[in-house]
């Protein structure tokens, strides 16, 4: 059976450790600080198998070299050259086979330009969404354009209702507060936030999320709703769908 565990980093980042309990290599996702990784494998007696990478953020990508030097793994992610130390260089459509789970590549632009991301059908099915998806959320672009992520997330809202989402960030709590305000009629968010503030009182994650948790919370999966749309018009266009994603961005990004 695989199990997924959260290696806290830095201030909010989560590097995933993927395991099947049949073997002592694991796959860590997006390892920005190579230290809590190392202190987790001595610990725990493992072996570092496999490395998947979103992008080339180097809260993403920081701890790269360090482990590569420690433990020689197979390193998976976007044909982007400006990350060193990738040997596998995937992208769309592209199928990896880690921890014994098929994984399926999806471009994922928006964020950055070479974002991709992880997902493995199964029961359940997981998806590794690195700084596209949060839980309440999105990413900031930072490279591409609003019809990118909005494409991106679209994408990704396709899954099945069941995918266990991974993202990369405790950000939850404050994308929630935003959600609160652009999608001010909806319960399902006033539930997630006392969900979310009780997890975070016993220092738990919020994460993983589920696609059908995020259709219902995540005003960015929800750019056709009535509520949402008329509290964007407030701050901007609103006719379109992906008006309304360009109009939100631009206001989570000073809420």
């Amino acid at each position: 059976m695989l199990s997924v565990t959260p290696i806290p980093a830095f201030s909010d980042n989560y590097i995933w450790l993927l395991r099947q309990d049949t073997s002592q290599a694991v796959c860590v996702v997006d390892p920005g600080d190579a230290t809590p990784v190392i202190e987790w494998l001595e610990r725990e007696g493992l072996e570092l198998g496999a490395v998947l990478i979103t992008h080339h953020h180097p809260d993403h990508t920081g701890g790269l070299r360090e482990l590569i030097t420690r433990y020689s793994p197979r390193v998976i992610g976007p044909d982007n050259p400006a990350i060193d130390g990738i040997d596998e260089r995937v992208g769309d459509g592209d199928e990896v086979r880690v921890m014994g789970r098929l994984f399926e590549v999806f471009a994922l632009p928006g964020h950055t330009l070479d974002h991709i991301g992880f997902f493995t059908a199964g029961i359940p099915p997981l998806l590794f969404s690195g700084d596209v998806l949060f839980s309440g959320g999105c990413g900031r672009l930072f490279e591409g354009t609003p019809d990118q992520m909005h494409e991106s997330l679209s994408r990704l809202a396709t899954l099945p209702e069941e995918t266990l989402v991974f993202a990369a960030h405790e950000y939850t709590q404050a994308n929630l507060a935003f959600a609160r305000a652009a999608d001010p009629d909806n319960t399902d968010i006033e539930t997630a936030q006392e969900e979310c503030r009780r997890a975070r009182e016993l220092d738990r994650p919020t994460l993983p999320s589920t696609l059908g948790r995020e259709r219902r919370i995540n005003p960015f999966l929800r750019c056709d709703s009535a509520g949402i749309r008329q509290a964007a018009a407030a701050h901007g266009d609103a006719d379109t769908s992906l008006a309304t994603f360009t109009t939100l961005r631009a206001w989570k990004d000073d809420f």
